[in-house]
């Protein structure tokens, strides 16, 4: 049997392509920018010493700081995007390198930017928004450097911190040269003896196959590699997590999770509120892993029987253009505006959209003045059409708001970033179902929408566990091994899963194949965002225009407002345990139609 060979980048048709030349037309019109960036830094040290002189100074200081973050943001975006596209290109990592060191260079010269900021009185404040009004349009960014106060360091201490960026950054390098460009995995070997190509974009699939020989060898292809790696998998992750907490204790944090959840205005107890919330549901999950292993006909479910779909005969396999159609159909309730926005992605370069050798693995959205970049490795599984709207969540989500807010205000913090995504997936779940009439088909999209709820409420929150569990080993001295991590990550996948799962001695290597620990309590924005996105399908689906409107208005508030202002303004409180809660509510239901559907 051929193995089907993953195209070079040069082979790949440009209509698959993301519009790359939209942000430069050449890698010489990129150094040429760059260069002309480097202007910003002698500009910025000029108002050293400079800001509590008067408003007009201050205003102008803040002008300086947008025309600095969109210049900033096509030489990113460029430099990332084209890195992305194949990352054993040398040269497209340097340009990232570049970037990466004029940040941390201009961010070194405007170190006296917080101190002087907290040195100006109150009565000061008052009389510089009275002098020059349109400082007004900056007071909330004002606002939030003097909300953290006790956090902020003298004008030498900030600068030696920002120096410190560019090397506080090498974890997440490192991690990602060696998963996206090093490493390689053995073929897998199906029940007739066929090989498969084992790569970060083919594994999923591969476990989705209803031939479980095919399933344990990928699952042990993959493994066996990271088995290879543990201690160096070990030795990075433990370098950001130190990385971590020398910000934290330089800041006077009690814990790396407060610096991170500062600085996106969320209170700590949303964090542990999820956690604790979804231990009081772990009865759920460990009733719909007893159905999976009945289901599936096993006498015992193994770590690699999780992804092949239980109701066999209806494999669902889509091209992109029908993936694009189905994504239409679906986000219809939001209305013309919003596929009117989703129509221009599709047709105007927005998606880098097949797998081609070196290409970054998984997929991403990337919110660039211009216009967004999505990448997307599609394979044609149901996944992948999810996926599609997930990312065109985050897209439009980042459109909006750069449409919508002054540059000051266009990026939204993390917190509400997976709300979009995710409430694109539920309605493109609530679609499906309500289009379908074959019972068995209905049986298989139930079992991948409570598949979502596995891999994002449950999923994510046992990640979210294991990152603070880490980070706090980390914080108390304790030797954060290759044998420590994967006995920590062992436990937890027992906890989450229950007396009816087997738990695979390989899978406690799991947390070296994640690149998420690598952004700093990310992952458990995946939960929050997925409860509260629940919440607003089903309203938007209820109330109609009213809700849309609101809607709407939350994806255009950009960082306007804190996280859970915004959240509420568009109908979910999540510093209430109750939008959790009655997701894991709807997963119990669910279970029970599928125990209905298929007894």
């Amino acid at each position: 049997m051929e193995i089907t060979k993953i195209p070079a980048r040069a082979d790949v048709p440009n209509q698959d392509k993301w519009a790359i030349n939209d942000l430069f037309a050449t890698d010489d019109d990129w150094r040429a920018a760059l260069a002309g960036a480097k202007e910003f830094v002698p500009r910025v040290a000029a108002y050293r010493g400079r800001l509590g002189e008067s408003g007009e100074i201050l205003l102008a200081f803040f002008r300086l700081d947008d025309e600095i973050s969109l210049a900033f943001d096509a030489l990113v975006h460029y430099a990332q995007r084209k890195s992305d596209e194949d990352t054993r290109v040398a040269a497209y990592q340097e340009m990232v390198s570049q970037v990466t060191r004029l940040a941390v260079e201009l961010q070194s010269a405007a170190a006296f930017e917080t101190p002087e900021l907290l040195a100006i009185d109150d009565d000061t404040l008052a009389r510089f928004y009275q002098e020059a009004p349109e400082l007004e349009n900056y007071r909330l960014c004002i606002d939030r450097v003097r909300r953290r106060k006790e956090h902020v360091l003298s004008d030498k201490e900030e600068a030696l911190l920002a120096a410190a960026g560019e090397m506080a950054a090498s974890p997440d390098d490192i991690y990602s040269m060696l998963n996206d460009a090093d490493l390689t995995f053995p073929d897998a070997a199906d029940k007739d003896g066929n090989r498969h190509p084992v790569t970060h974009g083919t594994y999923i699939p591969l476990m989705q196959s209803y031939d479980r020989v095919l399933r344990k060898s990928a699952f042990d292809s993959l493994y066996s590699v990271y088995g290879q790696f543990r201690n160096t998998a070990a030795a990075t992750l433990s370098a950001q997590m130190k990385q971590l907490l020398f910000f934290a204790n330089a800041r006077k944090y009690p814990s790396t999770l407060d610096a991170a959840l500062d600085g996106t205005e969320v209170p700590p107890a949303i964090y542990h509120n999820l956690i604790d919330a979804v231990h009081r549901s772990f009865q759920p999950m460990y009733r719909y892993v007893g159905l999976r292993r009945r289901l599936l006909g096993l006498d015992e479910l193994h770590m690699y029987d999780l992804y092949v779909p239980v109701v066999e005969g209806v494999e669902m396999k889509f091209t992109f253009e029908e993936a694009k159609e189905i994504a239409l159909k679906a986000l219809a309730p939001l209305g013309e505006d919003y596929l009117a926005i989703l129509r221009e992605g599709f047709e105007n370069g927005w998606i880098d959209v097949y797998e081609n050798e070196g290409k970054r693995s998984g997929a991403y959205s990337a919110g660039a003045r211009v216009h967004p970049y999505v990448l997307l490795n599609f394979k044609g599984t149901l996944d992948d059409v999810f996926t599609l709207v997930h990312e065109m969540g985050h897209a439009i989500h980042s459109y909006l708001s750069n449409k919508t807010q002054p540059t000051a205000y266009q990026d939204y913090v993390i917190f509400v970033a997976e709300v979009a995504s995710t409430c694109n997936e539920a309605l493109l779940m609530e679609y499906l179902l309500s289009v379908t009439t074959d019972k068995k088909q209905r049986a298989y999209l139930i079992n991948h929408f409570l598949e979502q709820f596995r891999g994002t409420l449950y999923r994510q929150t046992m990640f979210a566990e294991f990152e603070l569990k880490a980070n706090e080993m980390t914080r108390r001295g304790e030797g954060t091994t290759a044998e420590a991590l994967c006995a920590l990550y062992k436990q937890l996948n027992e906890q989450y899963f229950g007396p009816d799962m087997v738990v695979d001695d390989e899978i406690a290597l799991e947390w070296a194949r994640i690149p998420h620990f690598y952004y700093d309590y990310y992952v458990y924005q995946y939960a929050t965002g997925y409860a509260a996105a629940i919440a607003l399908s089903r309203r938007i689906l209820r109330e109609g225009e009213p809700a849309v409107k609101d809607y709407l208005g939350f994806l255009s508030g950009g960082c306007s407002a804190d996280p859970i202002t915004l959240l509420r303004g568009a109908g979910v409180d999540m510093a209430s345990p109750a939008p959790i809660e009655d997701a894991t509510k709807l997963f119990d239901d669910l279970i029970s139609e599928m125990e209905a559907l298929l007894a």
